[in-house]
């Protein structure tokens, strides 16, 4: 076992996103501001029995935080692209975590998992990376229970707070001189594309930095009310052309 000066310096081989606590005193230098996210998210205190996938997880942070509240398994996903998964591992080691890594992106998630449903599912400061953000939540649906809770935490459209659903384009690095950003929705909008996807019970929890940022708790349908609902969502969209609506594609 390392000592705790060995342990500061082995973290100094890594670049750190979040700030995760190894040991009393030694936490690694992550440049998130997670610890000040963490109580606006509305994550229950106590996940005893459930199970948690967290989509994006990165250094695992929100990974290991579930684990340490109970839950009785944590699978902890994302493509780990940019900087690999060293950071990662490094610190589930040095946990002696059993949190499970899956290297998927949300839109392979559900064969990767083979169908596996879990209770809470994580889906924090990812939705506005993605290029299919509507098919990305319908893949969250597909990997929540019926009755589970899915938190989903992103970037908004403060300049449309307005009632019509409404999502901005970024072509570029138009959104934080950042060229991985490709969309922001309105808080109207997100709430609509979640209710489409099979969640009800939808809410916008609280807005952050500025109106810029939000997180929703919604809450996943049962999978008789999933059947009825893309029935008659097939049923009023075609019934509608048959009926003669014009200006359609």
């Amino acid at each position: 076992m390392r000592t705790d000066a060995d342990l500061r310096e082995a973290v100094k081989v890594y670049d750190w996103y979040h700030s995760i606590e190894l040991r009393p005193g030694i936490v690694t230098p992550g440049r998130a501001a997670e610890r000040n996210v963490l109580p606006f998210l509305g994550i229950p205190e106590d996940l005893t029995g459930l199970s948690v996938l967290d989509i994006g997880c990165w250094d695992g942070f929100f990974s290991f935080e579930c684990e340490s509240r109970g839950a009785k398994r944590v699978v902890a996903s994302d493509v780990w692209e940019t900087l690999g998964r060293d950071a990662f591992d490094f610190a589930r080691a040095e946990l002696g975590s059993h949190v499970e890594p899956v290297q998927a992106s949300v839109y392979d998630l559900p064969e990767a998992l083979a169908g596996e449903r879990f209770d809470l599912v994580l889906f924090l400061g990812v939705l506005y990376h993605l290029k299919h953000p509507l098919l990305a939540i319908e893949k969250i649906a597909e990997l929540t229970a019926p009755g589970g809770l899915a938190v989903v935490e992103t970037a908004v459209d403060a300049e449309s707070l307005m009632d019509r659903p409404l999502m901005a384009f970024y072509p570029g690095d138009e959104l934080n001189n950042d060229p991985t950003n490709w969309w922001t929705p309105n808080v109207t909008g997100l709430a609509a594309m979640l209710g489409v996807s099979g969640f009800t019970d939808v809410t916008a929890r609280v807005q952050l930095y500025g109106g810029n940022r939000s997180v929703f708790h919604a809450v996943k349908v049962s999978d008789v009310e999933r059947d009825r609902r893309a029935r008659q969502d097939y049923l009023d969209r075609h019934m509608h052309r048959r009926l003669g609506a014009k200006g359609g594609c």
